[in-house]
């Protein structure tokens, strides 16, 4: 039922990326997985990585996972990867690969999401 919610009040682009970006803690847990997009993790190393605590990164893979932007493989344990077949994140990865390129912007640090 939550999740027919969710999906009716993202009805356009700016309710999911609203949605989809959320806060600090949500953002955290997708540009990690969008620095990485050719590795899948578990949400374990995800709390690791972003210093989170597991509960916290389990809610939001969850909508994550319902917006189509991260995949879940049902492995065991099941490990989470950014989706870069859709449209919405191939564009956020766009964004995120023009941002690197600002003139006076260095790469960021190999722990990006573990600042807060």
């Amino acid at each position: 039922m939550e999740g027919e919610k969710r999906r009716k009040r993202t009805g356009g682009i700016w309710e999911e990326l609203e949605l989809g970006l959320g806060g600090g803690k949500k953002l955290r847990v997708l540009i990690h997985l969008a620095l990485n997009p050719d590795k899948a993790f578990t949400k374990y190393a995800l709390a690791k990585y972003t210093g989170l605590r597991t509960p916290s990164v389990d809610r939001r893979l969850k909508t994550l996972v319902e917006l189509g932007w991260v995949k879940e493989n049902r492995f065991k344990p099941k490990t989470y990867q950014i989706n870069v077949e859709n449209e919405t994140v191939k564009t956020l990865l766009d964004f995120l690969a023009a941002v690197r390129k600002i003139k006076g912007y260095p790469p960021p640090p190999p722990n990006f999401s573990q600042i807060t």
